[in-house]
């Protein structure tokens, strides 16, 4: 399995962090954000990875290369204009191949182990749902046995992290656009699975909360973090 991290965000509420740095190079405990993923990624046995990019992308290539200094593989898939999360995948999908992948968003951190991922053949996505942070109390989806729906009861959040085929996209076309409705239209049509992970994850998408996970890595709290 292919794994994608999306890296093409601005980080409008990271600014003005993010004005002379894309969001996925911001520094976390001494390197990268996006290094912390790739090297999660590689410990779980993903060999061939895509990166997407449009904010000062270049910089996201200059540091990072072809991946041979963690093992892996990268190749990028650039955005002139960022194409949302939807439009970021289905561009990339060239490069993603025919099978199911992996993708997660560049902006979080987690200590989810990506190596017990997979798919059903008859599933168009997996998703990775955690307890609803303080900042998004509602919640996105409801999961039940193992399936993943639009409930209204005990919503869980979508992590950022899920499983995709191909054939998710199959009605698009390439232009910017939203992943959720996609995503809803297949759990409509009983296609969707997922699971609740309650383990560290933090969504990082504020320089508060950039701060936060910085003091918890530096503390070195072993019920907060498992560095590679």
């Amino acid at each position: 399995m292919k794994a994608m991290i999306l890296a093409a965000g601005r980080g409008e509420r990271m600014r003005p962090l993010t004005d002379k740095l894309p969001k996925p190079l911001l520094p976390i405990a001494g390197k990268p954000l996006i290094v912390h993923h790739i090297e999660r990624l590689a410990e779980a046995g993903f060999s061939e990875l895509i990166i997407n990019h449009a904010h000062l992308g270049e910089m996201i290539e200059a540091e990072l290369g072809d991946g041979a200094a963690w093992g892996v593989e990268i190749r990028y898939s650039p955005e002139s204009v960022a194409l949302e999360t939807g439009g970021g995948i289905y561009h990339a999908l060239p490069l993603l191949g025919e099978g199911s992948f992996l993708v997660l968003n560049g902006d979080i951190w987690c200590d989810f182990d990506y190596s017990c991922l997979n798919l059903k053949q008859t599933d168009m996505a997996h998703l990775v749902l955690v307890p609803n942070p303080d900042h998004h109390r509602q919640g996105d989806f409801q999961l039940k046995e193992g399936r993943v729906s639009q409930g209204s009861e005990r919503r869980l959040t979508f992590s950022g992290i899920g499983v995709y085929h191909p054939r998710l996209f199959a009605s698009c076309r390439p232009e910017a656009f939203p992943l959720g409705p996609l995503l809803r239209v297949a759990m409509d049509r009983g296609r969707v699975s997922g699971e609740c992970f309650s383990g560290l994850w933090m969504d990082i998408g504020t320089p508060q909360r950039l701060s936060r996970l910085e003091q918890l890595i530096m503390q070195d709290r072993p019920d907060a973090i498992s560095e590679s």
